[in-house]
């Protein structure tokens, strides 16, 4: 079974209005992914000016980064900025969040509706 959290977030990425999200977007784009074909396994809180994150493209390959912003800032996720943009396609199997992300890879090629 799929994490709610790659869901969710995942749906959050495409869809959400707000500012982390479509900063965050922005920045994934920037970065050569699509948004509306990439997969989000997860986005985490690891101190009080970023969050660390990992995403599945479009293509099936793996990158980890930090998003780093001002988090007591009320626009502050506007500019927020990736940081250790790591692609880790060879090496996620034996990460912290290998099943996640491995769930994340079988949720990722069901055709839409059977989510």
């Amino acid at each position: 079974m799929t994490s709610s959290i790659v869901v969710q977030y995942t749906d959050l990425l495409r869809t959400s209005d707000y500012a982390l999200w479509a900063r965050l977007r922005w920045l994934l784009k920037g970065q050569g992914l699509a948004p509306d074909r990439t997969v989000v396994v997860d986005l985490l809180q690891e101190g009080p000016d970023h969050e660390d994150g990992q995403v599945i493209a479009g293509d099936g390959r793996v990158y980890r980064f930090s998003l780093y912003y001002d988090q007591a800032a009320r626009d502050g996720a506007l500019s927020a900025q990736l940081r250790n943009w790591t692609d880790i396609t060879d090496s996620w199997g034996t990460g912290s969040l290998a099943m996640r992300t491995a769930d994340a890879f079988a949720w990722r090629g069901r055709p839409t509706g059977q989510r």
